[in-house]
């Protein structure tokens, strides 16, 4: 089990190396292909879609491939296309390169998630996602490598898909390795059949996990979208300064991540999503503080991201024990689509908001969008105590 664990660790890191890719490289590659700045909108939204629907089918694909070969053809998937993307000469061939990168990152996703939710306790849960940490914080890097030298963006791209390309070779050197673990839990004879989505929305308690992750993921990705934004037009700071800051909630959320590892199996997962959730409210109100220095705001959006880091992962961990092990594939299918939905569509959402009364709401929609997420766990975890004492 541990050799197989090492190689689903390296699965969460191809799983973050093509996230945060393509906004590196759109300044550059805007400019060469000669379009719009706004077409990136386009490119990223087509990714989701392919990641929403390939979550949603998640759970058929598992059924009838395994959780193994799906990881492992999903990694060649998503090599393939950042393949095509470092060969892009015209805006149109990176609409149809976002198809499969998405299609492959969502189905990767999904199957990876559930499979140690099944199969590992729940500090290697929140390790496996500090890893996919690791993997986004790298392309970035590999990125800028390449723009540096006579802005070959084209070169990052090439670079990150071999790298996928050989951890996809990995993965299917590696199956036989799957197998032998799901024989030993016994989780290939809990399916008789790929659940529909119609059997999944009829569990008890569904829609407060899956709107609890899509308002969740909302206050992830409006903080990485806006934080800047926000510390240059209300905190007065110099957009250098501004763009440095603003990865203190990511940076607070990958290293809350690693620590939480080493109390995530003495918590449990509920204790964990609960104090995470303080954390992140301890850390939005300092945002809040009505003070001329923009220290508190800075050290409220490290707490924040720091509060954010086990909640993702602890939900996920849950999802055999509260909607059985039978279902899981497909509940953490939904639940990676509703995800997706909320970090994609409320960021604009917000951006019309600020647009109309200013983006000094921003700290305010982050609490509210964090409430909201508390308040349908709880619910959620109210529901399952009544079930237990009768």
């Amino acid at each position: 089990m541990t050799l197989l664990l090492c190689v689903i660790y390296l699965g969460f890191v191809a799983l973050g190396l093509p996230d945060s890719l393509f906004g590196a490289a759109w300044p550059i590659l805007q400019t060469q292909l000669n379009v719009p700045l706004s077409w990136a909108g386009f490119v990223t939204m087509i990714i989701s879609g392919g990641t929403i629907l390939a979550s949603l089918l998640s759970d058929r694909l598992t059924f009838r491939f395994g959780a193994a070969k799906v990881t492992a053809v999903s990694v060649v998937t998503t090599a393939l296309a950042l393949f095509g993307f470092s060969h892009a000469t015209r805006f149109w061939m990176l609409l149809l390169f976002a198809v499969p990168l998405g299609l492959g990152a969502g189905a990767v996703d999904a199957a990876l998630n559930n499979f140690v939710a099944l199969h590992f306790s729940s500090r290697h849960m929140s390790w496996l996602h500090c890893f996919w940490g690791l993997g986004a914080s790298i392309s970035p890097y590999i990125m800028g490598f390449w723009i540096a030298r006579d802005a070959r963006w084209d070169r990052g791209y090439l670079t990150v898909s071999i790298v996928q390309f050989a951890l996809s070779a990995v993965l299917f050197l590696s199956l036989p390795l799957w197998k032998q673990a799901q024989s030993q839990h016994h989780t290939d004879e809990l399916r008789t059949a790929p659940k529909t989505l119609r059997e999944i929305f009829r569990l008890p308690g569904i829609f407060y996990v899956l709107f609890a992750f899509l308002f969740y993921c909302a206050v992830e990705a409006t903080a990485f979208a806006w934080t800047s934004s926000y510390l240059v037009r209300e905190r007065a700071m110099p957009p250098e300064d501004a763009a440095r800051f603003a990865s203190l909630f990511y940076i607070g959320m990958t290293l809350s991540r690693f620590l939480s590892g080493f109390i995530a199996d003495r918590l449990g997962d509920k204790r964990m999503i609960r104090l995470g959730y303080y954390v992140c409210f301890a850390g939005l109100l300092l945002t809040v503080l009505p003070v001329a220095s923009p220290l508190p705001c800075l050290v409220g959006l490290a707490v924040a991201g720091f509060g954010c880091g086990p909640i993702y992962p602890s939900i996920i961990h849950a999802t055999p024990d509260v909607f059985g092990k039978e279902n899981s594939q497909a509940v953490v299918g939904v639940q990676m689509a509703f995800a997706y939905t909320g970090s994609t569509l409320m960021p604009p959402l917000f951006g019309r908001v600020a647009d109309a009364f200013g983006i000094g709401l921003f700290p305010f929609a982050l609490l509210l969008f964090t409430l909201t997420g508390f308040v349908l766990t709880e619910m959620l975890n109210r529901k399952q105590d009544c079930k237990m004492t009768r």
